[in-house]
């Protein structure tokens, strides 16, 4: 079986993390505010995880879709777990806009149109401030 690439991370854009979780911000010029949440302990399902753990996963979880709701200013934002892929608990939350390459299915679908690079203003450390103010100061790392 080949290493898991999300519990040996490179090139990572890595916006907040602690102990138990970290948010990247993904390179994706239609979707600007793009991140994932990932676990930092390997585990494949929600429920391979203690409750509480759960919780806090969905915690950051809702705390990134607000941050990016502040900053971006999407339509609409859309969380996803998929894993079919890197069987590695990690979540997406995708700020979509109604001009995207691929609204109202799912980015991974087959385009729809060209669609609009939208460049956020200092993208990067807006976000970075507001889940400071959601999650609190990362933990070095």
């Amino acid at each position: 079986m080949p290493p898991c690439p999300l519990c040996t991370p490179t090139n990572e854009d890595l916006l907040w993390q602690d102990d138990f979780c970290r948010v990247i911000l993904v390179d994706d010029p239609a979707y600007p505010g793009f991140c994932r949440v990932i676990l930092n302990a390997h585990a494949k399902e929600m429920t391979d995880l203690p409750e509480q753990d759960r919780q806090r996963l969905m915690d950051v979880v809702f705390a990134v879709e607000a941050a990016v709701r502040e900053v971006v200013q999407p339509d609409k934002v859309n969380l996803a777990s998929l894993g079919n892929m890197v069987p590695h608990l990690h979540w997406h939350v995708i700020p979509r806009f109604a001009d995207d390459p691929h609204f109202p299915d799912a980015i991974w679908a087959a385009a729809k149109r060209a669609g609009t690079t939208r460049p956020v203003e200092n993208l990067r450390p807006r976000l970075l401030e507001s889940l400071r103010r959601r999650l609190g100061p990362p933990a070095a790392g």
